[in-house]
C-alpha cells in the first residue's frame, strides 16, 4: 500500500508540473481569440499554423537561432574546457595559494549576478565588445559553479593512477587530457547540460549587449516581438516558448543519463 501511495502520488505530480507545458503546446495551435476565450478551451477548436509561420517567415526565427545556438555552444565549450583545467589543479597540484583561490571560487558563488552586471557592462563597453559574440560568450566562459563541480569529481580519482603516469615521463597536461577527461564523462555532461540551460535561457545580458537584430537570441527576440506596448500576442509567445524549449528537451534526453551518475558521483571519495 505504501508503494502505491507513493506511485499515485507521484503520478500527481507529474501530471500538475506537465499541465502547463500541454497548455502551452496546445495553445501555440490557436489564434488570440480563441486563446483570450472564457471559459478556455484545452483543445484547439480551429488549429492554426499561423504563429510558427511567423516565427519561421517575416521574424527570421532561423537567425535568433543560430545566435543562440553560437552563443550556447561555445559558452558550454569554453566552462567545459578551462572549467576542467582550473577544477583538476585546484583537486590534484599543489601550489601556493591553492586554498586561497578556492575559497576565492566558493565565495563568487554566493554573488548574485546583478551584483557585477553593470561593472561588466561598462567593462564589454570599454574593450569595444558590444553587438559581438565575443560580448555575449566571454563573460560566461567559465563559471564557478563549473569548477567545483570538477573539482569535486576530480578529487576522487585515485592519485595512485596520475603518479603512476607521471613515472612514466607524462607531463601533466597529458595527464589532464588523457587519464582525467576520459574519466569525467557524467560531471561533463552535467556541466555541459546546466551550462546549455543556462546561456541558453539567459535574456537580461543579451539585452543589453546585443544591440541590433542580427545578433538578438532567442529569449530576446522572443519578448521584444510577441510582447508590445499595449497587447500581447500570446499565440506568437506560445509557439515561440515551444521553439525555445525543444533543444533543451532534446539535449537533456540524449544525456539524461550522464547528468544523473554526474549529480549521483559528484562529490564521492
Amino acid at each position: 500500500m505504501p508503494r502505491r501511495l507513493t506511485y499515485g502520488v507521484l503520478t500527481i505530480g507529474l501530471v500538475a508540473w506537465l499541465l502547463p507545458f500541454v497548455w502551452m503546446a496546445l495553445g501555440s495551435f490557436k489564434n488570440q481569440g480563441e486563446i483570450l476565450r472564457r471559459p478556455p478551451t484545452w483543445w484547439p477548436q480551429t488549429p492554426t499554423g499561423e504563429n510558427y509561420s511567423q516565427w519561421f517567415g517575416p521574424l527570421h526565427f532561423g537567425t535568433f537561432f543560430t545566435n543562440s545556438l553560437v552563443v550556447a555552444g561555445f559558452t558550454v565549450l569554453g566552462n567545459l574546457v578551462f572549467c576542467s583545467m582550473v577544477g583538476y589543479a585546484l583537486a590534484k597540484m599543489d601550489f601556493p595559494g591553492k586554498k586561497l583561490l578556492f575559497g576565492a571560487v566558493m565565495v563568487t558563488l554566493m554573488v548574485p549576478g546583478v551584483v557585477t552586471f553593470v561593472p561588466l557592462f561598462v567593462m564589454v563597453s570599454k574593450m569595444g565588445l558590444l553587438n559581438s559574440y565575443a560580448a555575449l560568450i566571454l563573460p560566461f566562459i567559465t563559471a564557478p559553479l563549473g569548477v567545483f563541480l570538477m573539482r569535486q569529481f576530480i578529487l576522487g580519482i585515485p592519485d595512485a593512477l596520475l603518479e603512476a603516469a607521471r613515472i612514466d615521463g607524462a607531463g601533466e597536461f597529458r595527464i589532464f587530457a588523457r587519464i582525467v577527461m576520459p574519466l569525467c564523462g557524467p560531471p561533463l555532461a552535467t556541466l555541459g547540460i546546466l551550462t546549455f540551460l543556462s546561456s541558453w535561457n539567459n535574456f537580461l545580458w543579451p539585452l543589453v549587449a546585443a544591440q541590433s537584430e542580427d545578433r538578438y537570441t532567442l529569449p530576446v527576440a522572443l519578448s521584444l516581438y510577441s510582447t508590445g506596448q499595449n497587447a500581447t500576442n500570446y499565440g506568437l509567445l506560445l509557439a515561440g516558448s515551444v521553439l525555445v524549449i525543444v533543444p533543451i528537451l532534446l539535449l537533456f534526453l540524449a544525456l539524461q543519463r550522464y547528468f544523473i551518475q554526474g549529480v549521483a558521483t559528484t562529490g564521492l571519495k
